[in-house]
């Protein structure tokens, strides 16, 4: 079966998603993964925990949350009518913002767990050589968490392609703004048209499994070692 131009209009929404709430998800996870990893602290629990908390909260409560905290009433409702601006309910800026959010903890723990992996020794390593904390941090510690990176990039990427109750309730179901691909499964099964479903469904489902196989090679647990560092002031 062909593909409708809805179809792919709807395709090209989820890869511009996917991409952007990937890019935003890895700036934000990484420095947050990198202080959760420095030891334990009653704060870095309870940060971890929230950071965490998509995990296991049903996305639909997520996204209710999310509608609440974003909508009119909520803080950030409040704070953007009062600069008149547009509000990111039901909109691409919504769903991006919801995304990031959902998408977080996909991103914080394998890094996490690469980052607590490399211990303390590549950074000592660093500063006995002159290394600032930041140069360390881009030159020595990221290139050893390269595999745990690519992992939490493909991970974001795909939990937002595959996302429906948080975009259900954040986004609606406008066509050609926040109708991504679940959501446009979603409309062919109300519509009764299975076939069209079953087709944009089997791309998903190819793409995870894809995503599983690119995962099992990028095992975070190989960024254990580290290699030494030139001295940054040669």
């Amino acid at each position: 079966m062909t593909l409708s131009p809805a179809d792919f209009r709807a395709m090209a929404i989820s890869l511009k998603l996917g991409l952007v709430t990937t890019v935003l998800t890895l700036a934000l996870g990484c420095p947050l993964a990198w202080w959760l990893s420095r030891g334990p602290g009653l704060c870095r629990r309870f940060i971890g925990a929230v950071a965490t908390m998509p995990l296991v909260l049903p996305p639909t409560v997520l996204g209710f949350y999310l509608l609440v905290f974003l909508g009119p009433r909520g803080p950030v409702g409040q704070l953007f009518g009062y600069f008149g601006l547009r509000l990111l309910p039901f909109t691409f800026g919504g769903l991006v913002f919801a995304s990031v959010i959902s998408s977080l903890p996909f991103v914080v723990q394998p890094l996490q767990n690469a980052f607590e992996a490399l211990g303390e020794a590549p950074m000592e390593t660093a500063k006995t050589l002159g290394a600032s904390p930041l140069y360390a941090f881009f030159r020595v510690i990221l290139p050893q968490a390269r595999p745990a990176c690519l992992t939490a990039a493909i991970m974001a990427f795909s939990h937002t392609l595959g996302e429906f109750g948080v975009v259900l309730m954040i986004g609606g179901n406008i066509p050609d703004v926040t109708r991504v691909l679940s959501m446009q499964i979603y409309v062919y099964v109300e519509m009764g048209r299975t076939a069209s479903a079953h087709a944009l469904a089997g791309i998903l489902m190819a793409f995870a499994v894809v995503t599983m196989v690119l995962v099992q090679f990028l095992n975070p647990r190989r960024t254990s070692s580290y290699r030494p560092l030139r001295n940054p002031k040669k």
